[in-house]
Order: structure tokens, then C-alpha cells, then sequence
């Protein structure tokens, strides 16, 4: 695969941080911009918002229609749900633009991997296992892939490294449940998680933007 395009939100100023954003199934990096100025963060935090589109492939759920997808679905059993091999794939991917973000000289430990449903798995699952320090991980009415594989192939870099989980109490797409479990696993591993629910659907709501936008203050400014 090549490198993924993506839609860009710069400060006003200088860069001082970025937050690399991942959309759901069947979205793109546009789906989530608009979020940006909802967060309603400080105008000298100087933080450089990055959503990059998934590749476009086959999904087997949705009898084989092509879509931005971080991987292919083949079951909605939990145990089945994430595709090993596009989950890999995918997170390289996205390390490769953490690696641009060192290039342009954005510090690794100002960096957050963001990610809401499918863009969480990836977002769990690279940011457990990278070899650099990050700020913070953001997974959003998400999952975990191969969760019994976490303890084996964490990096111990980030055991400290301050995770947020979030997810809606009526989510009929990503049931609650499949979040907890990945909230379990992580706690088990001696990662630092934090888990908030709210009464919400697959979907963001107002009081977690503004969580998230407290969360993102206190990893990245200051």
C-alpha cells in the first residue's frame, strides 16, 4: 500500500504538538475536521490535527463493497471482528506518519494517536506496541484486536502513557462490552487507562468533546 493521504488542520502559529486522528468504517479523514473547532482548544496550544483516509478496500460484512476501511470485517463475533493482517498493515501505515511528524520536528512525547471505532483498534494496537514515547492514546467507542496478544507484544515505552477510552452506553454498532473488554485487557497489561461512558450511541456527544478537549489540554500544553 502507499502512503495515506489525509486532511490537515494547522495552528495559527508555530506547531508545538499534533494529534493524528483515525475515522470508522466507511468514513474518511474528512469526517472528523469539523471537530477541530469544537474542541475549542487555546490558540497558542499550537496543535497540528492530522486525519488521514483509509485505504479503500473490500469489506466481506457488507458483501464485499468497497470502503475507507482499516481492515476487513469478516464476522461481527467480537474474536473474529478485526482482520490481523489489515490491522498490521494499517498501523504501519500510521507509524510512517508519526515519522513524518518527527521530521517536521514535532517532539514524539507531543504526539496523540486519536481513533474512534475502527480507527481505535488501530489506534490501541499501534500505540501499545511503537518504540517512541507518545503523549497520549484517544480510542473512541472502539475495540481491541487479538487482546489475549497485548501482554507479549506491548512496548514498555508507553505502560505509563496516558490512555482515554470513551464509548456510548446504547452503541448497538460497537457494543459497550467490547470496549470494557479491551479496558480490562489494557489494565491487566499495566497500561495507564481511563474508561467514561456516556448515554450516547455509536456516535461523539458534547460532553465528551469537551472531555477530550480537557484531556488533549493537559497531555499537550503547558
Amino acid at each position: 500500500m502507499t502512503d495515506l493521504e489525509f486532511v490537515q488542520v494547522n495552528p495559527v502559529g508555530e506547531v508545538k504538538a499534533c494529534v493524528i486522528w483515525l475515522h470508522g468504517l466507511g468514513d474518511s479523514g474528512h469526517g472528523f475536521a469539523p471537530i477541530v473547532p469544537e474542541l475549542k482548544l487555546p490558540a497558542d496550544a499550537g496543535i497540528r490535527f492530522v486525519f488521514p483516509h483509509a485505504p479503500v478496500r473490500a469489506i466481506t460484512i457488507n458483501n464485499g463493497y468497497q470502503m475507507h476501511a482499516w481492515y476487513d470485517i469478516r464476522s461481527l463475533e467480537l474474536d473474529k471482528r478485526a482482520d490481523p493482517t489489515g490491522v498490521a498493515e494499517s498501523a504501519n501505515l500510521i507509524e510512517r506518519l508519526i515519522e513524518r511528524e518527527l521530521e517536521l520536528g514535532v517532539a514524539p512525547d507531543k504526539i496523540v494517536l486519536a481513533g474512534f471505532s475502527q480507527g481505535g483498534v488501530i489506534a490501541l494496537h499501534l500505540g501499545t506496541r511503537i518504540t517512541h514515547k507518545l503523549a497520549g492514546i484517544l480510542a473512541l467507542s472502539t475495540y481491541m484486536s487479538e487482546p489475549d496478544k497485548l501482554a507479549s507484544e506491548a512496548s514498555e515505552l508507553n505502560r505509563q502513557t496516558p490512555i482515554l477510552m470513551c464509548h456510548g452506553r446504547m452503541d448497538d454498532i460497537v457494543p459497550m462490552t467490547y470496549g470494557r473488554q479491551a479496558y480490562n485487557a489494557l489494565q491487566q497489561a499495566g497500561f495507564n487507562v481511563q474508561w467514561q461512558d456516556y448515554m450516547m450511541e455509536h456516535n461523539v456527544c458534547a460532553d465528551e468533546i469537551e472531555q477530550i478537549s480537557a484531556w488533549l489540554q493537559a497531555r499537550l500544553t503547558g
